[in-house]
């Protein structure tokens, strides 16, 4: 499998599949080639009439001021790579820094920041060949870009860093020459290139909305299945009602809801004999709470890939004219936005479901057997999945404080202001990652409520789902480790098995 790339028309769920699948080969396009050739050009024309360019023979931040000689333009390259690589925590997971290499090619194959092709192609071989370079979670205040990751990154490519080998971390020189791959011998402007960019974050960014998409789909799903089990009713998902409040992801929502409730024998059963005129909110506002949150998914979608696309260097070269900008397209501040954005209504997503698995397991509101087991009193069922859950809930709340609105002056306040972009994406997958857990322990407990109901079936697209829990894990009859259950469910969501078996928008 092969991947062009030209710095235009990348999309997320090429991101998460060359982050997930070390099979795909990148190439550059060959309009790529041509335009990084004309701007390193202009670098080296720069260079040779010994234009004052900042970055380029400058130094950086508050030295700005500070005229380089010339030959010592590459070793402040090789000192930018090496002051900067300053970073601190756990190490950032493989596949995140797959995605970062992707996108740091994708911004430099434009042609706008004066790069040489065989720098980049250096990236590109390292990334076909899975040598992923290893950088620390923490260190960046997503402005000037994600100068101390990718700075990791660059220092790996130079033979002076550390890459993964496996689930090892090693020195990447060992590695590097074992592929018979050159280490980088930076020149000018190309350290700053490779580091002025938001490629951490909107790395975390693509890797959680990708990941939200499938998990939102997976939440209509496991709601009806829920609804089902608790013997709702599907009039407040009627077409008229929501065409009076035309929001897209509602609608959406609402016609997933009649869809897989439609023949549901367990609906049918008390259609004309309840007792009951409406439903909780957290069964009847489905269509509004999910849509709402699909709409945010929509939002989010649009500016990454916009970012993904974009070139976040400075300066930024403009060959044809044989100019340069000095200015601020490293800022996070778009992609800080969104993701504290994508936190919140991935959070919002597991409040409801938790509140739906309460209601599951509580013999009270659900008129099933009291936390779904028969033997109750020997046995517990599923009393503490809804512990779990809710912990989780609790969790989300804590990390969906917005990054964002904080901010801190950094390089002498020559960076006054910081946009966190990294801390808010970080946050934000840790949050969709919570959301498949809550979802998994919803989606045991709907498909136990649905078993009290036989010889009645559910409808026959919620049937495939329940059939495929229950070839994955028994109905619980007596108690056992309640653990297993919800791994196994959580990685059915994950893995994209569950919608595979239900045709659902």
């Amino acid at each position: 499998m092969q991947l062009i790339i030209n710095g235009n028309d990348l999309t997320i769920e090429q991101v998460y599949n060359v982050a997930n699948n070390n099979s795909i080969k990148i190439v550059l396009s060959d309009t790529s080639v041509t335009a990084m050739n004309l701007s390193r050009r202009v670098v080296e024309n720069w260079v040779s009439e010994n234009k004052v360019i900042y970055g380029v023979t400058t130094g950086f931040g508050e030295f700005a001021n500070v005229s380089i000689n010339s030959d010592k333009l590459s070793d402040l390259q090789v000192n930018l790579i090496r002051s900067h690589s300053a970073g601190a925590g756990d190490p950032i997971p493989k596949n995140i820094m797959r995605a970062m290499m992707l996108l740091r090619i994708n911004a430099l194959a434009k042609g706008f920041s004066g790069i040489r092709v065989q720098t980049v192609q250096t990236l590109i071989d390292m990334l076909n060949n899975d040598i992923i370079p290893s950088a620390p979670m923490q260190g960046s205040v997503g402005s000037s870009g994600d100068l101390v990751q990718l700075s990791h990154l660059v220092l790996a490519a130079m033979g002076e860093g550390k890459v993964w080998l496996g689930n090892e971390i090693v020195p990447s020189l060992i590695v590097l020459k074992k592929h018979n791959i050159e280490p980088i011998k930076l020149e000018a402007k190309e350290g700053l290139a490779l580091i002025n960019g938001t490629q951490m974050m909107t790395s975390f960014g693509c890797i959680a909305v990708h990941l939200a998409n499938r998990f939102t789909k997976s939440a209509d799903v496991i709601s009806a299945l829920s609804l089902d089990a608790l013997k709702g009713t599907d009039k407040a998902f009627d077409e008229r009602l929501h065409a009076l409040r035309p929001h897209t992801g509602q609608n959406i929502v609402a016609k997933n809801m009649r869809e897989l409730l439609a023949d549901s024998e367990i609906r049918e059963s008390h259609r004309q004999i309840d007792d009951r005129v409406q439903d909780a909110y957290s069964l009847r506002c489905i269509p509004q709470i999910h849509g709402a949150s699909r709409d945010t998914l929509t939002h989010v979608n649009n500016v990454l890939t916009i970012e993904i696309n974009s070139v976040t260097d400075n300066p930024i070269i403009f060959p044809n004219e044989g100019d340069h900008v000095e200015g601020g397209n490293f800022h996070g501040q778009p992609v800080a936005l969104i993701m504290d954005f994508l936190a919140i209504a991935c959070a919002e997503l597991a409040n409801v479901s938790e509140r739906r698995t309460e209601r599951l397991v509580n013999g009270t509101l659900s008129r099933l057997p009291r936390f779904l087991t028969q033997n109750g009193g020997l046995n517990s069922g599923y009393m503490i999945a809804q512990y779990t859950s809710a912990s989780i809930v609790s969790e989300n709340k804590v990390l969906c404080h917005p990054a964002s609105v904080d901010s801190i002056p950094t390089s002498a306040n020559q960076e006054d202001h910081n946009s966190m972009g990294s801390i808010a994406a970080q946050k934000a997958l840790k949050v969709v990652c919570n959301l498949n857990k809550v979802l998994a322990i919803e989606l045991i407990c709907a498909t136990q409520g649905i078993d009290f109901h036989q010889p009645l079936n559910t409808s026959k697209k919620l049937k495939p789902v329940h059939n495929l829990v229950r070839s994955k894990i028994p109905h619980l009859e007596n108690d056992r480790v309640i653990f297993d259950d919800i791994s196994i469910a959580e990685q059915l969501i994950n893995s994209g098995e569950l919608l595979e078996v239900v045709d659902v928008n």
